[in-house]
């Protein structure tokens, strides 16, 4: 009995998986080309971009004859993980200076005969590699051609994989079989893992590919996105109903993807004339004009969102993930609405899905019992969850009452994300602190009781502004002139800003500790340095947001008291909301870009300000503590909690030359530009995709058992 089971498997089990490797061995060489076609190209682009940024550095360097200082750029540029060899020669093909790992067979002349082609050295990477050339220019002509050398392994993989996962051996499998499935089942987890590491920068995501992804990949797949913010707002304007779209990233993110699939996003009702605009069932097509997708809305009496969302969330969840320093605070009633609105929330997922496995994209702290309770309704749903906010080490966590209830709703997700990897790292030793679950670290996923969830980072950015959008821009000249005129400041006045919102997790008092500092140890910048800082008001019917904004106000006019003079005050500060707009003109005119956060999941100001910088000037100081600093690495990390040290980047950053502000923007560009929103979003779902395919293919499995 257990042979004629075994056989009948297999049966089902070896065509299939062979099937799978033909159609990849068939499909290799053209694979193969198309791949190496698109990253050819794409290293181009890269090529150029690197070469601009150098070529001030290299030009000087070359005149003053100082290959210290070069070798100290050409070592700073091949950190790029892709980028394996870089070498300088002269017009007359003679090396002035390259990388260690420049393969000793290729010569300048060689390197010129390869140039927009593929190398196939297998000694440096692994694999072929890329060659582009490009020439250095000075203010008489070309002065030396830059030579570098990209990795192109990864390109391989990527085509023998497709781009699609997988499939995983059945959880289900028994008997003598069990061995063989559970062998199987590593090794391929062990193949996508490879995978998953070999992706280097891909082709920009765009809106278009991510229509594109979701009609390959989840072609018919229903999509329902659950947040506390609606993506449109109704308000009153004069007595007339006006729409708002709310400054978001993740309204940005997501929305491509719910139209794509003409889905519905499930989100609280909060503007003025809401009601006033829907159907009988709570329901409204949006976006205005283009009616794409359906936005649902949830009504929330006073009492529930003084619970659930200033109680529970913001009292309680928010600073306990953040360790700012403020105490959360944990009341019964406040758990008690939270628990009643996210269970109102799973009704609303459960009665708008059309399907019996939807895929569901619940965003952030204010659902974290909604996966579990989506997952014991609607079981085969694939359920995306993202957490924006950072996640705590397990002591910290450990201070919640209810943490095992926590734990145990997120676990309800088919794929849980994080902004960075060290986020992932603090949620798996949280849940194996606290629950009973099984967690296979290799491969970052943890089962508990008949679930799996895969537990994942996806650092979240912004949308890459298109080029009509960057036309329309005033220059950077005009910007300043601009700001200047309104702040009142003289022409030669460097301007240092920090745009956030009023929120003790920002870093806004360790930032102008800073400026005072400043002001204290060089006083030449007395008169000539001012610092702007943007804060929105935010969450101020909390006493301790109100308190921190008075905070605020009372340094500022402190700070100013002690070192204005006629007609200078180094402190302005602005207490209101700012339209993308007015922030992009304000991005455009600053010297200096100061993100001090104390804790952030990532922060997307550091990314908006390097977006609105075409002009590649202006310089970055990131905190260590931004989930955006492990991408974000040419721009000046500090600690924001030491004075001196941020003190003194802050004076590193008014004076740095224009070549190395140019150097530095450049790449960070570049990183923004590569990993944007849509990829975002785009990763997320490809992750999906193949989940969906591997619990497809176990059902045939589960079937074909089953009629044996």
């Amino acid at each position: 009995m257990i042979m004629n089971t075994l056989r009948l498997q297999l049966r089902f089990l070896v065509p299939l998986l062979l099937a799978l490797v033909a159609t990849a061995y068939l499909s290799l060489p053209l694979m193969d080309r198309l791949t190496l076609k698109w990253f050819s190209r794409d290293l181009n682009l890269r090529d150029e971009l690197v070469t601009n940024s150098l070529s001030d550095s290299i030009a000087d360097a070359l005149r003053d004859n100082n290959l210290e200082r070069l070798g100290a750029s050409f070592d700073r540029v091949s950190r790029d993980e892709r980028l394996v060899a870089i070498g300088l020669c002269t017009l007359a093909n003679d090396f002035i200076l390259r990388s260690k790992a420049f393969p000793i067979d290729v010569s300048c002349a060689h390197a010129r005969e390869l140039a927009g082609h593929v190398y196939p050295q297998v000694d440096i990477a692994g694999g072929p590699v890329h060659v582009g050339v490009h020439s250095i220019n000075g203010p008489d002509g070309p002065m030396a051609n830059l030579a570098l050398l990209h990795d192109l392994s990864f390109a391989g993989a990527r085509a023998l994989l497709g781009g699609g996962g997988i499939p995983q051996a059945p959880d289900g499998a028994s008997g003598e079989l069990a061995p063989l499935a559970a062998d199987l089942r590593a090794r391929l987890r062990d193949l996508e893992d490879e995978f998953r590491r070999s992706l280097g920068p891909e082709r920009e995501w765009t809106p278009e590919r991510l229509r594109s992804l979701l009609h390959t990949q989840l072609r018919g797949d229903e999509v329902i996105v659950v947040s506390n913010r609606e993506p449109y707002i109704h308000d009153y304007d004069s007595g007339h109903i006006v729409v708002r779209r709310p400054a978001s990233g993740l309204v940005t993110a997501v929305e491509p993807v719910v139209q794509a699939c003409s889905g519905t996003w499930i989100a609280h009702g909060s503007g003025a004339a809401d009601r006033d605009v829907i159907d009988a069932s709570d329901r409204i097509r949006v976006p205005p004009g283009h009616e794409a997708y359906t936005l649902r809305r949830i009504w929330l009496s006073a009492d529930e969102e003084e619970g659930y969302y200033y109680g529970f969330a913001n009292e309680g969840l928010w600073p306990l993930c953040h360790v700012a320093h403020v105490r959360p605070v944990f009341r019964e009633a406040d758990w008690q609405r939270y628990r009643e609105v996210n269970a109102r929330f799973a009704d609303a997922v459960v009665n708008e899905a059309r399907s019996e496995d939807p895929v569901v994209l619940v965003q952030d702290y204010h659902f974290a019992l909604l996966p579990a309770l989506i997952s014991a309704r609607l079981p085969r749903a694939t359920i995306i969850t993202f957490w924006h906010i950072p996640w705590p080490n397990p002591e910290s966590f450990g201070i919640c009452p209810w943490r095992r209830e926590i734990l145990q709703g997120m676990l309800g997700s088919t794929i849980l994300g994080f902004h960075t990897r060290f986020h992932c790292k603090n949620f798996i030793e949280t849940v194996d602190r606290y629950l009973e679950a099984r967690i296979e670290h290799e491969h970052s996923v943890i089962s508990y009781k008949s679930d799996q969830t895969l537990v994942e980072s996806y650092p979240i950015s912004i949308a890459w502004p298109s080029d009509q959008t960057v036309a329309a821009w005033p220059s950077p000249a005009l910007c300043r002139e601009r700001v200047f005129a309104r702040l009142g400041l003289g022409v030669e006045t460097r301007l240092a800003i920090g745009v956030d919102r009023f929120d003790y997790t920002k870093g806004i008092l360790e930032r102008l500790n800073a400026v005072e500092r400043l002001l204290e140890k060089r006083p030449e910048w007395r008169g000539r340095c001012v610092f702007v800082q943007i804060a929105a008001p935010s969450r101020s019917s909390l006493e301790e947001y109100r308190n921190f904004q008075q905070r605020i106000e009372a340094q500022s006019v402190r700070i100013n008291e002690r070192f204005q003079s006629p007609g200078y005050r180094p402190i302005v500060l602005i207490a209101q909301h700012h339209e993308h707009a007015a922030l992009t003109e304000l991005y455009r005119a600053a010297d200096v870009c100061l993100v001090t956060s104390l804790h952030d999941g990532m922060n997307l100001v550091c990314k908006e300000f390097v977006a609105a910088r075409d002009d590649e000037r202006g310089v970055l100081i990131l905190s260590r503590f931004a989930g955006a600093a492990r991408e974000m690495t040419e721009a000046l990390i500090v600690n924001p909690y030491h004075v001196e040290e941020s003190a003194d980047a802050l004076h590193q950053a008014l004076v740095m030359p224009e070549a190395e502000q140019r150097e530095r923007m450049a790449s960070l560009r570049m990183t923004v530009r590569e990993y944007n929103v849509y990829r975002w979003a785009g990763r997320m779902l490809a992750d999906a995709s193949r989940t969906r395919l591997r619990q497809r293919i176990e059902a045939r499995v589960e079937r074909h058992r089953g009629q044996a």
